[in-house]
């Protein structure tokens, strides 16, 4: 569970923030933020305010799965709605550290802990809202990322966000083509999933970057309907019913695959 902390005064709150950056999530902590000089402005708060209202206000009785939860800002703010338990997971030890504190200093039960998306499965346990958001573009198998978690832990609302370039059209596709059909594939508004090879914004961690049909093509594939698109990149959506001939592989591991 959350670290248990007594209450600390702005200046320690800002001294033990900043022995624990540098933060991605600039995050309110009774006055302080931790990342105040973040690239992109006040965020996630600057984009959180451009999809808040499509979530439910009151999450009073739900559960609530954050997957790359970072330092806590989508974690805090589902807790802040009345869930009844939020599980923040991560694979990097910092952003856990840094998402333990933020709810320790804002007196919020929270449970933190170090998981892949691709392990999600270990949790046996479905969650009435998934928080999927700014992962998919770091995975080097995102489409099996979708696939376990509409597998194993989404029981109804996915929130999606990527990071998007290309093309923002979205154009309908057909259901199949033939052979020799291959124009289809040029057009901006086609679903293409662009490979990140080395780098992208010196991150080389940034494999796979969508552009918009795209983004909206897998989540489909995966087994989720999309009910709204309330900001460029993010999208709240409903499980159903997967394709058929969709879903997760496991792969075999050891010395012995």
């Amino acid at each position: 569970m959350g670290e248990t902390t007594v209450e600390l005064s702005p200046d320690e709150i800002r001294r033990r923030a900043d022995s624990l950056g540098p933060w991605f999530h600039n995050i309110d902590l009774n006055g302080v933020a931790t990342a105040p000089e973040h690239f992109l402005g006040d965020y996630p708060s600057v984009k959180w305010r451009r999809f808040a209202n499509a979530l439910p206000a009151d999450l009073t009785g739900m559960s609530v799965l954050d997957i790359g939860c970072n330092g806590g800002f989508y974690s805090i703010e589902m807790k802040k709605r009345g869930a009844a338990r939020v599980l923040g997971v991560d694979f990097d030890d910092d952003y856990l550290r840094q998402a333990r504190f933020a709810a320790a200093v804002l007196d919020l039960d929270i449970e933190f802990r170090e998981l892949s998306v691709y392990d999600v499965g270990a949790l046996r346990e479905r969650f009435d809202v998934v928080i999927f958001m700014g992962v998919l573009y770091h995975l080097r198998h995102p489409l099996l990322a979708l696939d376990l978690i509409h597998e194993h832990v989404a029981k109804d609302i996915l929130v999606f966000q990527s990071m998007q370039r290309g093309s923002a059209e979205v154009e309908p596709v057909a259901r199949d083509y033939p052979f020799w059909s291959s124009d289809h594939f040029d057009r901006p508004g086609y679903p293409k999933l662009h490979f990140v090879e080395h780098h992208y914004a010196g991150d080389p961690t940034n494999w796979w970057i969508p552009n918009g049909a795209c983004a909206e093509a897998m989540l489909r594939s995966a087994g989720f309907r999309i009910e709204s698109h309330p900001e460029d990149e993010v999208y709240v959506c409903r499980r159903i019913d997967r394709p058929y001939g969709a879903g997760p592989v496991y792969p075999a591991t050891g010395a012995g695959a």
